[in-house]
């Protein structure tokens, strides 16, 4: 090629390039307004987007031929602010817009609608506002997620009715308002996959759901559907994914729901299906299924022994019948099974941890028969063992009680037996050991000492003999140790002293000898102590006195002396004892004084007389200006003749240390259940008071120095509930109860004292605090923790009912503490709705939004209230402010302004330093997914502990809602 040639094709090409970047400039100039848009939240995202370089370069977007920008992609960028949405439809060959799992807020604007060339659009998984746009004349979209997103208000179905070329449609966990299932969706006949779980859709699932042949994934859990499964959904034919939980479906699973062999998660639990389960036997593909609290009957398929991909299975709380398939789990990697409170009989099938990968083996409350099979012995990925309330019957294989991963064995009542092995020593995991009401035998091994992660042992009622292994004072953090009737003789270890934790130790009905040992007086959290119908001699130890128990029993021993004074209260509790005498016990043998004792106490009854004569001679002269005192005086003798101690905790200081100092003075706060006094004790320990008040009590009749002690009142309802909610709570992060005194007329609990007051305090008061964001960050945690504790740390949660900021106490190093119990709420699982109570309570501007259409109440309401709490921590303002509005709380406000286009750092307290703020925006984004107005749509607040101790953004983005109400990362492609 001549020179000439070459220079002409050089000429050429600069030409070509320089018309090419003239095409694309306007492209340019919109990328650059994104860039202004977004730069200041993630500003090393858009480091390549810069007016020099070429657009089609900067990271996330894609151009075509024509170098015409098609695709921008900036999913998980950690991007916040207002995205400039009016701008982006003037990139006319737009094609693709993924913002997915990002923090972007405000409205998306009707000028979406002018984006035609758009065939992917995804702006899931932010914080977006308001109600979605007309988007009728987005007629190519094939691909479009607006999953949780908290847009609100009335979806525009009517706009699908243009976008037939959609393959997936996922609009799930946002607050619609609520609809009847949508007919335009199922003209949508290329869909794939579509997800409307937790969006408000109501009524019926329409028959022509079935004209969706294509469909993969279907789901629409947790929503308000009725009537039956549809016939025609056996059509689904492709369909690999069904979730249709937690609705109102009744009737039975259709004829034809075995053709859908594709099928590998089903998951139509929590609804009232029933008839049997004969459709699904061909479902041999299935991974999981659920199919748990329905009225399910009839027997378990026997296919499902064979299915080989089968992992986890639910089918508790059904009316299930027959025997479980011999061969479940033999043929896959079989996780988990819960087939509990149904009717099951048969043998445990043997070979569900045949390849090694089951955890949790659940079936209480069966009519199971046979013994467990040995197989299990070796199943070292076993975490829960639970065959409770069977009919087993044989011996426990033997290395089942050292499983090294076990963290349950409850083989409660049942018919087994034999001995408990030393292999319980390689049981380091296991807390709970229940093997109460069954026939096992021989010696406790004194290995059992060994398991120092047991909080629970339970072994009554059973045939055990021998002495009580003196290793089992090594278990320091055991709170519950039954061993009534069983065979134990011997003498009562002094070892047990040891386990500083217990609460509930019952050894009744034994035949225990020897004395009772001193040590059981050293335990400071006893509430329950019953040694009766054994063999103990000798005194009672005075020891005992220093425990505040609620329940003594030592009935039917041979014990002799005197009952200490103390422990007199107890009247019932000694008799059977002949050996044994008091002054005060009716039941008991009179103590026979020695004469000189006598002497004594004629001398104390003649000094007695001398006092009491000066008393009442006092009381005359000074009868006419001192008559009100001295009857007031007089209520507080007979009141404290009758004081009652229950303590929780080792104290340091008696009742009449409590009651000499409730005094005026003493008054720090007055709440709507009571009053709270500071109380110093002599060793300069600090105490909180609390006295409830009842509804009947009239405040207004009596005026005193000693305020508590003249209003005439019964325990009151908020009492009984703090004593029952308190008592056995044991966390860093909830108020300490030390103990609750009563009378006939008064009711006094005892906390630690907080020196830092309250979190409104900090906040909000005239005394209000400069609170660092260290600190506020580690009160929210704190306090999450507490509530986590609350709602997950029992069989049956605890709700609080009136989480607030000035109900979360600082201790001296501003360490948080949940407290005022008065309204708390454990919920009832007999006879009833089990997340339900229905007595409306809380605060005004913390109260969740459910509380306007229904007085149901349950986990999700403290943890909308701990979300305002949340708020007022990122904002500094009081739930309800005059700046908000008529009407209007916080969390509306904080709503308005993601709505505006305010930066979200405009909502941040002033006060939290410039390197902190995005650590408070992404508290903040917890808080919002707190106070969902939905409460399906709120995390649980194990699930919040977690989001606050890894609140990164890309670990934030991908929240979604399970049916446990759990978050988790769920990512639709």
């Amino acid at each position: 090629m001549s020179p000439t040639s070459r220079n002409f094709g050089f000429f050429f090409l600069l030409l070509v390039l320089s018309l090419l970047s003239i095409v694309s400039s306007d492209d340019l100039q919109v990328l650059l307004k994104i860039r202004s848009s977004l730069l200041d939240s993630n500003p090393n995202v858009l480091d390549s987007w810069k007016p020099t370089s070429n657009p089609c370069s900067f990271a996330g977007v894609t151009c075509n031929s024509n170098r015409s920008v098609t695709e921008i992609d900036l999913s998980r960028r950690g991007l916040s602010g207002n995205f400039p949405f009016p701008f982006l439809c003037d990139l006319t060959s737009l094609e693709k817009l993924s913002l997915g799992f990002n923090s972007l807020s405000g409205p998306v604007p009707s000028d979406m609608n002018n984006c035609t060339s758009l065939k992917y659009l995804d702006l899931g998984n932010n914080f977006f506002s308001g109600p979605v746009p007309d988007l009728s004349s987005l007629s190519h979209l094939q691909y479009l997620y607006l999953n949780s997103s908290a847009f609100s208000g009335t979806f525009p179905w009517k706009s699908l009715q243009n976008a037939k070329e959609l393959v997936v449609l996922s609009l799930g966990d946002n607050p619609f308002d609520t609809t009847p299932f949508p007919e335009e969706i199922v003209s949508l006949t290329k869909l794939t996959w579509l997800y409307l779980s937790n969006c408000s859709i109501t009524g019926v699932i329409p028959p022509k759901i079935g004209d969706l042949t294509e469909l993969r994934s279907l789901e629409i859990s947790d929503s308000f559907l009725t009537g039956v499964i549809p016939p025609e959904i056996v059509k689904l034919n492709k369909l690999w994914r069904l979730e249709i939980y937690n609705n109102n479906l009744t009737g039975k699973i259709p004829p034809g729901f075995g053709t859908m062999t594709n099928l590998t998660y089903l998951d139509i639990s929590t609804n009232s299906l029933e008839g049997d389960l004969s459709e699904l036997r061909s479902l041999t593909n299935l991974i999981s299924l659920q199919l748990f609290e329905n009225r399910l009957t009839g027997e378990i398929p026997p296919e499902f022994g064979e299915f080989k991909y089968l992992v986890n299975l639910s089918l508790y709380t059904n009316k299930l019948t027959g025997p479980i398939p011999q061969g479940l789990g033999s043929l896959a990697d079989f996780d988990f099974i819960d087939a509990s409170e149904n009717q099951l009989t048969g043998p445990i099938p043997p070979d569900m941890c045949k390849r090694g990968k089951m955890t949790a083996v659940l079936l209480l409350q069966n009519n199971l028969t046979g013994s467990i099979p040995e197989t299990y012995a070796d199943c070292l990925t076993l975490e829960r063992f639970r065959v409770s309330d069977n009919s087993l019957t044989g011996t426990v294989p033997v290395k089942l009680w050292g499983l090294p991963k076990v963290v349950i064995i409850d083989l409660a009542m049942n018919n087994l037996e034999g001995p408990v092995t030393a292999d319980i020593k390689n049981a380091k995991m296991l807390g709970t050991l229940n093997l109460a009401f069954n026939k096992f035998s021989d010696e406790l091994p004194e290995e059992i000492g060994d398991v120092e992660a047991l909080t629970k042992v339970e072994i009554n009622d059973n045939r055990f003999s021998g002495e009580i292994p003196s290793s089992i004072g090594k278990l320091k953090g055991l709170s519950s140790l039954k061993m009534q009737s069983n065979g134990f003789s011997g003498s009562i270890p002094d070892s047990i002293g040891s386990c500083s934790a217990l609460s509930d130790l019952n050894m009744a009905e034994n035949a225990l000898s020897g004395e009772i040992p001193h040590t059981l007086g050293s335990f400071p959290t006893l509430n329950a102590l019953n040694l009766s119908d054994n063999k103990l001699s000798g005194k009672i130890p005075e020891s005992l006195t220093s425990l505040r128990l609620s329940l003594l029993d030592l009935s039917n021993n041979r014990l002799s002396g005197r009952v200490p004074l103390s422990l007199s209260s107890y009247t019932g509790s000694f008799n059977g004892n002949p050996g044994l005498c008091s002054m005060t016990i009716k039941s008991l043998n009179r103590c026979v004084n020695s004469p000189g004792s006598r002497r004594g106490d004629t001398r104390i009854f003649v000094l007695c007389i001398v006092i009491g004569s000066m008393i009442l001679l006092a009381s005359l002269v000074c009868f006419l200006y001192l008559k009100k005192s001295e009857k007031k005086e007089r209520r507080r003798t007979l009141r404290h003749e009758s004081w009652s101690i229950k303590s929780f905790r080792k104290m340091s200081f008696t009742e009449d240390d409590i009651i000499d100092s409730i005094k005026e003075e003493n008054l720090i706060g007055r709440g709507g259940c009571g009053d709270v006094y500071r109380v110093v004790l002599s060793d300069g320990k600090e105490l909180a008071v609390k006295h409830i008040r009842s509804s009947s009590s009239d405040t207004k009749n009596f005026s005193s120095t000693l305020p508590i002690l003249t209003e005439k009142e019964g325990r009151s309802k908020e009492f009984e509930t703090e004593v029952e909610t308190l008592s056995s709570i044991r966390h860093l992060n909830v108020v300490k109860l030390y103990c609750s005194i009563t009378s006939d007329d008064s009711s006094l609990l005892v906390y630690e004292y907080m020196p830092n007051g309250s979190l409104y305090d900090m906040l909000h008061s005239c005394k209000k605090s400069n609170l660092g964001w260290e600190t506020r960050y580690d009160i929210a945690l704190g306090a999450a923790k507490g509530l986590e504790y609350l709602h997950h740390g029992y069989e049956r949660p605890v709700i609080h009912r009136d989480v607030k900021s000035s109900n979360i106490l600082l201790d001296e190093s501003f360490k948080p503490r949940i407290a005022d119990f008065g309204l708390a709420k454990i919920l009832q699982t007999n006879n009833g709705d089990l997340h339900s109570t229905h007595v409306v309570a809380g605060t005004y501007g913390y109260i969740a939004p459910e509380y306007g259409y229904s007085s149901k109440v349950n986990e999700k309401c403290d943890v909308y209230s701990f979300g305002v709490v949340l708020i007022e921590l990122v904002t500094g303002k009081k739930p309800i402010e005059a700046e908000f509005g008529e009407s209007k709380d916080i969390v509306h406000w904080v709503s308005n302004k993601l709505k505006s286009k305010e930066s979200v750092m405009e909502i941040v307290d002033k006060k939290i330093g410039e390197m902190y703020r995005e650590d408070a925006i992404k508290l903040l984004r917890v808080a919002i997914l707190c106070t969902a107005r939905q409460p399906g749509l709120r995390p649980t607040m194990r699930s919040v502990v977690h989001m606050i101790e890894d609140a990164e953004p890309c670990r934030l983005m991908g929240i979604v809602i399970s049916k446990e109400s759990d978050v988790k990362v769920k990512e639709i492609s």
